[in-house]
């Protein structure tokens, strides 16, 4: 189902974050096939559907390392993190001021179980009043900066945090009120860190076939 932008809202734009360095995991998330191709690829063709413009955000040298001899990068738009070592804040911030007017559908590369229901639950549920809208844990009931909307009035509020060394986008979903939400399934917001955690997804996966 694709869920039409209301043209009343800040258009909606798409970041899919690969910037991580997988040092858990012993092999990069973003080249995972958890559902027929790579991760990063799978995830911003769904988001794809749903956003004006879906851009993949990288580290620098990490940009090298994909575009070496692969024809797909020129298929789809990169953004490569001008915030060195800050986490995902330096994605976020680096997309906000290359398109400030628009609001951010953010998407981490280690959610496997991210679908288009998640995707256009969020969305219909969207509040531009709010800083963001994020779905809650189903752990801690905290809510989840890195499958969420951010408008566009979070970019001061994370350019603050960033100055600050406050580093963390969960602190300022909280401290600023952002909307949350319950996700539409118990397991949508299950991530990916480390070979066990990836074995314990693949069997739902294949489970849910």
């Amino acid at each position: 189902m694709i869920v039409p932008n209301d043209n009343r809202l800040p258009p909606l734009n798409g970041l899919v974050l690969i910037g991580g360095k997988s040092q858990r995991m012993g092999s990069a998330k973003e080249k995972m096939h958890w559902h027929g191709k790579e991760q990063v690829y799978h995830l911003a063709d769904m988001l794809g559907n749903y956003c004006d413009e879906v851009y993949i955000s990288c580290r620098v040298e990490q940009f090298d390392e994909i575009a070496d001899g692969k024809e797909m990068t020129s298929t789809y738009a990169w953004i490569s993190d001008r915030y060195t070592d800050i986490g995902p804040m330096g994605g976020m911030l680096t997309a906000f001021e290359f398109r400030p007017d628009r609001a951010w559908l953010v998407v981490a590369c280690d959610l496997p179980l991210v679908d288009p229901e998640a995707i256009a639950y969020l969305i219909q549920h969207r509040d531009p009043r709010r800083i963001a809208t994020a779905f809650k844990s189903q752990q801690d009931s905290l809510p989840e900066p890195l499958f969420a909307i951010w408008e566009p009035s979070s970019l001061p509020v994370l350019r603050q945090m960033q100055a600050q060394h406050k580093l963390s986008p969960r602190r300022a979903l909280i401290q600023h009120q952002a909307l949350t939400i319950e996700a539409p399934r118990a397991n949508t917001l299950v991530n990916v860190n480390t070979p066990a955690e990836a074995d314990s997804v693949k069997a739902m996966i294949n489970n849910k076939d």
